[in-house]
Formats: structure tokens, sequence, C-alpha cells
């Protein structure tokens, strides 16, 4: 999977196309690991059991509440309801590839960032860097415009930018976690998610032969608040392939130093 996207290119993307107000400065637009990026949560703290119980309590006794106001049995069938309030998104800066919570010391922590950029969506809930924040429901979504993988159809590895096609942004799945020293400095860092790509009519062409292909979750735009709110039982049915149909891959230029001609 790739190591380098393409962040934001205008301040006005993160408004239209992710409901968040944009950063007072936008950072770097080629994002490698350890750098300073972004992602998009709707809490900082994560849902704890204690806490979606109680917020299925309270919404049960609205529910009970609002019939005995119309008259009607509390237990009977609802009538349709007005969409819920959705809990406003922010926009975190953070670094890319994950310090999970409980390394000893930041030099640990810096060198298992470099390898922690990316999980696969099997291993998510499984992997011991990324279990606690799975089931700590720390998802979130990592904005960016495109990514770059290689093609080794030639036999040599050639940088191919991977952009949707209408050339808007794209909301990737992502985990977070929080690091904190010994002096109560916090670390903030993320790392995409990954599907698997062996049967994706575009992306079963790229990275290296032999291994297992793979992808950025893409997120569908009606799904994100969804995926940023549903059980860690339930988030991985978010995990899919994206249509190739709606992806473009362009060969980056020759002799450019920067695989993302930026």
């Amino acid at each position: 999977m790739s190591t380098q996207y393409e962040a934001l290119k205008a301040p006005e993307l993160y408004l239209s196309a992710f409901q968040v107000e944009p950063p007072a400065e936008m950072g770097e637009r080629k994002m490698t690991p350890r750098r300073p990026g972004f992602f998009i949560t709707t809490s900082l703290t994560g849902a704890t059991d204690a806490e979606n119980a109680a917020r299925k309590a309270a919404l049960a006794e609205q529910a009970a509440a609002e019939a005995a106001a119309s008259g009607a049995p509390a237990d009977a069938e609802p009538a349709p309801a007005a969409a819920p309030l959705v809990t406003p998104r922010l926009l975190v800066p953070a670094q890319w590839g994950l310090v999970p919570h409980w390394v000893k010391s930041a030099s640990d922590g810096q060198l298992r960032a470099t390898k922690l950029v990316n999980v696969k969506s099997d291993n998510a809930s499984t992997s011991t860097a990324f279990r606690d924040a799975w089931l700590n429901n720390q998802r979130c979504i990592v904005p960016m415009m495109a990514f770059v993988t290689d093609d080794y159809r030639t036999g040599k590895a050639k940088p191919t930018r991977i952009a949707r096609v209408d050339g808007l942004p794209m909301g990737v799945a992502g985990i977070w976690s929080r690091w904190t020293d010994d002096n109560g400095t916090e670390l903030l860092s993320y790392a995409i998610i990954t599907v698997n790509a062996n049967a994706h009519a575009l992306m079963n062409r790229y990275q290296q032969p032999g291994n297992d292909k793979t992808m950025p979750a893409i997120l569908n735009e009606g799904a994100y608040d969804a995926w940023l709110r549903s059980s860690a039982y339930k988030a991985k049915e978010f995990l899919r392939a994206y249509p190739a149909q709606k992806l473009l891959a362009n060969p980056v230029e020759k002799g450019r130093k920067n695989p993302l001609g930026i």
C-alpha cells in the first residue's frame, strides 16, 4: 500500500466536502510517514460501553416521553422521526503514522509510527497496535485529493497517482490514537485503513507482483457520520473497495522528484 498521499489543495474544500472549518495553516500537501497532517472525527474521547449504554437509555426515555405527550402508548410503533442532530465534526492536526497509547518512550513510538501508517481492515480489531483504538471507537476520516501507488507492469516501479474521476476530495477511513509522555504532553496520530483489492478492476494492476493488492477504504460521502458514530461491530460494514469506474490513474510525469507532482 502507498506511503504517500496528497492533502487537500484549497482551504474551502474542507468546508464543502467535509463540513469542517479549514485549518489556520494548510500544512503540507505531500504527506509521508511521520509528517503532520489532519484527520476528521466527532470526538477525541472515544465512546466507552457505559457511555453507549447511557446514550441508549436516554434515547429510550426521550421516546417514551414523546409518546406520552402525543397520547400514544409508550410501546407503540414509533412514527418516522426527523433525522437526529449530528455531532459537529472536528478537524484535528495529527501525525500520520499511529503511535499506540501503550508505547514506553517517544523514540519507540516514532520507530513504530513509520510502519503503522496503514492497517488492513481485517487486522484493525485484532492487531496489538490498533485493537484498543478500534474497540474504543477511535475512528476518523482522512481527507485527501489522491494517493500514490507503484505500477510494476514494466518490471520497474512507476509512481502512479490515483484520484477520483470528478476531481473531488476523498474521505478515507482511518483510526487514531493518543499517546501521552511522562510530562503529560500528548501526541495525536492516525493510520489509514486499507481493504483488499485483488479483484479490483483498477487497483489489481498496481503494487508488487505476488503480494496481496490493497487500497485505501474510501468512504461514500453519505456515510461519513455513520462511520464515525457506529459501533465497533458495525463499523467494518463501511470498509469496501471504491468502484473502479469512479477512480482515475495517471502516471507521474518522468523526471519529477515529487511523485505527486506538487
